[in-house]
């Protein structure tokens, strides 16, 4: 096969990435390891969308004490498919120091909110037309009577004239719209490696189908490797490079409570509302509380799970998360299909992450909760403000349940070869048209939500592809 461009992934940064480009004239060829899903066929956060869209079936950890657990999306959209949609812009401090300590090239505050403009035209980002459901309440109201700053996050979705919401994602927008610009997108198909001849990308090599899968080969002029940031350098080091590729990964660290609330609470989505009193060292905001979740919670707290769930909707699942002085690396194996993936926390880390987990627990107490449990197997019940001091002691490598949805910068970029593993427009150091434009170029974990930075990022670099390729 033959592609002028070749995408490897379809998630936020691959999508967008095709998008522009075949807008632009480009004939471009995606290639997704994992299935084409109707979207909306599957309930949000279900076994069975765990099962079908996700890599590992959901179940994937950092090696390190204590673990970190994490997820990826795989599918034809990526973890756009499976998220909350939370869209956060890239906080100006954080790119004005990106800016001047990485000396990023076309990086400017006027710049980058040209491409976001774009990106959320094409999305629609907007807040809940009919006010904040009682989960988001709880936070805002526990934010108010402790004086601390609070905001209500943006998400991807339209609303209808009813206020219906739909989310977009990849698989709606970007997707569609590189579609009928002529690109192609191909399910099914795991990329092995890519082929280098000297400093130039000539092919990649993959494998198309299930259990008889069969080799395929794609020639293509410029290759743009979108794979996240787990998954991208672990397909570099296979294809034989390895300089400033793998270490620096970047996540947020993040610590559950669930919390019992007197009256009964919405559980279809996760809060719009978050806590920015702390921000961006620590983020404080709300998760995913099916039924299943709550149980998951209170089993990482170390308690009987089966009385507790007898009013599990008055219960709802809340975290605090935080950006680590620490990077882990991401090593990919001979033999082995998945990367090793290490994550170390300074002991730092662990006071941020107490601090900001005391922090949460005041927030629900003030908002009325009655009952606390904390991720930390053995750790105190709260009732009270009383009882939180007893979390700062409980909060240790050995007993911490922490999790992540946030993972970054294992192939980060910057305008010295030494000190990242793409320039400031994410092409591969030491090759003519290799490419990255996911989630790994971003220099340090954000302190939010990645995906808008994600897709600015993404426009900006195939802008730039097309004006010098």
């Amino acid at each position: 096969m033959d592609a002028e461009v070749v995408v490897i992934g379809s998630g936020a940064g691959g999508a967008t990435s095709a998008a522009v480009l075949a807008d632009a004239g480009k004939q471009v060829l995606v290639l997704e390891e994992g299935p084409e899903l109707t979207p909306g066929a599957v309930e949000p956060f279900s076994l069975e969308e765990l099962r079908q869209a996700y890599r590992h079936h959901g179940s994937s950890a950092t090696l390190g004490l204590p673990p970190i657990a994490y997820a990826e999306g795989r599918c034809v959209g990526g973890s756009t498919e499976v998220n909350s949609g939370l869209w956060n812009r890239l906080p100006e401090t954080i790119r004005a120091r990106w800016e001047t300590q990485r000396r990023l090239p076309d990086f400017g505050a006027a710049e980058l909110d040209r491409h976001a403009a774009w990106v959320e035209g094409v999305l629609g980002v907007s807040t809940l037309p009919d006010g904040l459901p009682p989960s988001s309440q709880v936070l805002e109201d526990g934010a108010a009577a402790l004086g601390w700053r609070h905001e209500e996050f943006a998400r991807v979705y339209r609303y209808d004239d009813r206020g219906l919401g739909t989310k977009q994602t990849m698989s709606r927008t970007m997707l569609p719209q590189a579609r009928g610009a002529g690109a192609e997108v191909l399910p099914g198909c795991r990329v092995r490696r890519v082929l280098l001849d000297g400093d130039r990308a000539v092919a990649v090599e993959a494998t198309k189908g299930g259990r008889d899968a069969e080799p395929v080969t794609i020639r293509a002029e410029q290759v743009i490797v979108c794979g996240g940031a787990i998954q991208t350098p672990a397909l570099l080091q296979r294809s034989g490079l390895r300089r400033g590729i793998g270490p620096g990964l970047r996540v947020h660290p993040t610590v559950k409570v669930v919390a019992r609330l007197p009256k009964r609470l919405d559980h279809d989505d996760v809060p719009m509302e978050r806590i920015t009193e702390f921000a961006p060292s620590i983020a404080i905001g709300g998760s995913a509380s099916r039924r299943g979740h709550i149980g998951m919670a209170l089993a990482d707290a170390g308690v009987p799970v089966g009385p507790l769930l007898d009013d599990w909707d008055h219960r709802f699942v809340y975290y605090a998360s935080i950006r680590s002085d620490r990077a882990g690396r991401v090593r990919a194996l001979p033999g082995w299909q998945a990367p090793l993936v290490t994550y170390p926390l300074t002991d730092g880390d662990l006071s941020r992450l107490a601090r900001g987990l005391v922090h949460l627990g005041e927030a629900l107490l003030a908002a009325g909760a009655t009952e606390l449990h904390a991720s930390i197997t053995g750790a105190p019940v709260v009732h009270g403000p009383q009882d939180l001091a007893g979390w700062w002691d409980a909060l240790d490598r050995r007993r911490a349940n922490l999790m992540t949805v946030h993972l970054t910068s294992s192939v980060h970029m910057s305008d010295d070869r030494s000190r990242g593993g793409v320039d400031g427009h994410g092409r591969v150091w030491g090759t003519e048209n290799l490419w990255v434009s996911d989630a790994s170029i971003l220099p340090e974990a954000p302190g939010v939500n990645p995906q808008a930075t994600v897709m600015t990022l993404a426009a900006r670099n195939a802008e730039h592809l097309v004006a010098t390729r």
